[in-house]
């Protein structure tokens, strides 16, 4: 028989104190992510951010999700973004991840997002019946440096013998890119490199549409869900450990001194994100220059950027240090409830780093 619980602000906070959520023969949270989730500034007290499933007496799996809302003609509305789903081998066929799906839906009344999705997942979500796709990102992944020791096995295992030969090709290869990238130098205009928004950044943030404000996005950046050690956690399957995760938070300015675009970058294990940019169209090109310098200077291995106009101008861009790029689509799966309750035609315009994406 399947029991449910559920956690809510206080309750994980005391689950995660008494150290009872690391009893269990998986974990169903780490301890730095619930801790993040609690600080969450626009998780309300009482709404649900995990819940466990039992059977007979047993953990069997869980569900996570992350509160967010919308400001609609001056009112809140709030929603939640599926951020982690997991059943036990032991106990799959059980119906616990569409038990542990449906009581997330019940406790939010069906105003549900979820986005960045495993295969097996969005499957799942396609079998229940209850979402639809809704306004999906084009994106690119951009590649600057030789990884072939790394992808190509991971593609194809049956290569793995022949590592040593793809690591010798990446040094060659890499050895070439260095030399070309050797020109790119360090731009001649003024720009900085802070680890939280300042006073100055929030108010150019205002002028441009944003679902998240300067304090929120700070509070993000002070409490990530991924901590930089080399430690690999394996009672927990979700993201919690990474050797390098470093968020930038990087102003450009014009030959007067004034500041003309802002962007947060995040940088994990080589690959680099652009969680927010805040930026008129004409003022790019300063900020791919800063970028071709931030990639050569920190030797990123991929960029996935779903700013389309950003992209548009990297296509034009002369002095970007691509050597490859792939088109990438980020798919945002709403509950039908969820858009019948929203207004006609209402677009949320997200970020790349909005929902749960910026945090991993």
């Amino acid at each position: 028989m399947t029991e449910l619980k559920t956690f809510n602000k206080k309750e994980l906070q005391d689950f995660i104190l008494s150290g009872d959520f690391s009893s269990f023969d998986f974990l169903p949270i780490s301890e730095h992510r619930a801790k993040s989730q609690i600080r969450n500034p626009k998780a309300l007290d009482n709404q649900t951010l995990l819940v466990l499933a039992f059977y007979d007496g047993e953990l069997a799996g869980y569900v996570g999700c992350f509160p967010d809302h919308y400001v609609i003609d001056g009112e809140i509305f709030h929603y939640a973004w599926l951020s982690t789903l997991f059943v036990s081998e032991e106990f799959r066929g059980k119906k616990i991840a569409k038990s542990l799906l449906n009581k997330m839906f019940e406790e939010y009344d069906g105003n549900i997002i979820a986005t960045e999705f495993t295969k097996e997942a969005e499957a799942l979500y396609n079998m229940l019946g209850v979402f639809e796709y809704i306004y999906p990102k084009a994106g690119k992944r951009y590649y600057f440096r030789s990884d072939a020791a790394f992808m190509i096995p991971e593609k194809k295992p049956g290569t793995k013998a022949l590592k040593p030969v793809f690591q010798i090709a990446d040094i060659a290869a890499n050895s070439l890119i260095a030399v070309k990238n050797s020109m790119v130098k360090k731009p001649g205009f003024r720009f900085e490199i802070l680890d939280q928004i300042d006073a100055e950044s929030s108010v150019f943030m205002s002028k441009f549409q944003s679902r998240r404000n300067a304090d929120e996005i700070n509070v993000y950046m002070k409490n990530p869900w991924v901590l930089e050690s080399k430690k690999k956690e394996e009672k927990y399957l979700f993201s919690g450990y990474a050797e390098v995760f470093k968020y930038f938070w990087v102003k450009i300015y014009n030959d007067n001194h004034v500041l003309t675009a802002c962007s947060l970058l995040q940088l994990r294990d080589g690959n680099l994100k652009i969680p927010y940019l805040f930026s008129e169209v004409p003022e790019l090109e300063r900020f791919i220059e800063f970028l071709s310098y931030f990639i050569v200077k920190n030797k990123v291995k991929t960029l996935t950027s779903y700013q389309k106009e950003l992209n548009n101008k990297l296509e034009q861009s002369k002095i970007f240090p691509q050597i490859y790029k792939r088109d990438f689509e980020r798919r945002y799966l709403f509950h039908k409830q969820l858009i019948q309750h929203l207004p006609q035609g209402f677009n949320p315009e997200y970020q790349d780093g909005d929902g749960d994406c910026m945090m991993t």
